[in-house]
């Protein structure tokens, strides 16, 4: 009998593995490549007399409705001189950065067909952490300035538990982030499920274009915290279940435990223990094991409510 068993998983873990190896072969095989303009580059490069052909490639950033003389004086500005210096150190060479980028691109064109991803330009944002990595159809805009490493001293004044958002490994997590966002509706009620099944459905597509990287950098945590909340992701669930949260309206409790933050608020003991976030690592969760459960696409899952994708994920936290 144990050996039928243990046959049974050999080949339902071998089936499995075929099935990926062969999704992983066809995405591989899409002709997409990532194309990066040094924006960044040729902005500081480019002499006074040749500005109207820079402004004619990068419409999108240099606008006509600014007048040269302030982009003349950005460019004669010190700090702004100090920034591109420290970004060029830092991005020397791109070469990993658009192998990275092309196998996300990869992955979206998988997933999404109709998507035309490949184009990047690179910029200096003057560390506008709002718009680190955006995602169109047509271009991405990556601020450099923004991922020149933890510990650099442009980051100073930025609170401790954000200092990892700015590590150059970040990039192509948050510009998949970008682009999920992006296909992923807002709930329509405040519910905390609710809000808790959409980051999830943002992160279960993040696992999805970028199955290469690891859990810890997908969720923004360390892996030590990683493992806290995976050796405590029973009693955190106990404590929503116990709290009667799942349909609560709170808007607090987005803020005690799905907005980034140095941990969770429990009101408890473990609160210091614990990371921030671990409604979205939750919500993950069941969307993980809804999508395990049931024949549905990604594009399906997008569209599914809050209370189905609950109701049919069949989630039990891990023992």
């Amino acid at each position: 009998m144990k050996n039928t068993f243990y046959l049974l998983l050999c080949s339902i873990f071998f089936v499995a593995c075929q099935k990926e190896n062969a999704v992983n072969k066809e995405v591989l095989n899409i002709p997409v490549e990532a194309k990066i303009d040094r924006f960044d580059q040729e902005f500081m490069q480019t002499p006074p007399e040749n500005f109207n052909t820079l402004k004619q490639k990068y419409p999108l950033l240099l606008s006509e409705n600014v007048p040269d003389s302030v982009w003349f004086n950005k460019k004669n500005d010190t700090l702004f001189n100090e920034l591109y210096s420290e970004t060029q150190k830092q991005f020397k060479d791109i070469s990993a950065l658009k192998e990275e980028l092309t196998l996300l691109f990869k992955h979206i064109k998988y997933y999404y067909p109709n998507e035309n991803p490949g184009r990047v330009i690179t910029v200096l944002s003057e560390v506008d952490i709002t718009s680190r990595a955006i995602y169109t159809d047509s271009v991405s805009i990556i601020s450099l300035d923004t991922y020149l490493g933890k510990n650099h001293k442009f980051y100073v004044d930025f609170d401790a538990y954000t200092l990892g958002d700015f590590e150059p490994n970040r990039i192509v997590v948050d510009l998949a982030e970008n682009f999920s966002m992006q296909k992923v509706p807002q709930p329509q009620d405040r519910q905390f499920l609710s809000q808790m099944i959409y980051w999830g459905k943002v992160m279960y597509m993040k696992e999805m274009l970028l199955p290469e990287v690891s859990d810890a950098l997908k969720m923004n945590y360390t892996e030590d915290q990683l493992k806290w909340i995976e050796a405590n992701e029973t009693q955190v669930w106990k404590n929503f279940i116990e709290s009667k949260y799942l349909y609560d309206n709170d808007p607090k409790l987005v803020a005690r435990f799905i907005q980034r933050a140095p941990f969770s608020k429990f009101y408890l003991e473990l609160d210091q223990e614990s990371p921030g976030s671990v409604g979205v690592y939750i919500g993950w969760q069941i969307v993980r094991s809804y999508m395990k459960n049931n024949n549905v696409t990604l594009q399906e899952l997008t569209l599914k409510d809050a209370k189905t994708i609950f109701e049919q994920s069949k989630y039990k936290p891990k023992k």
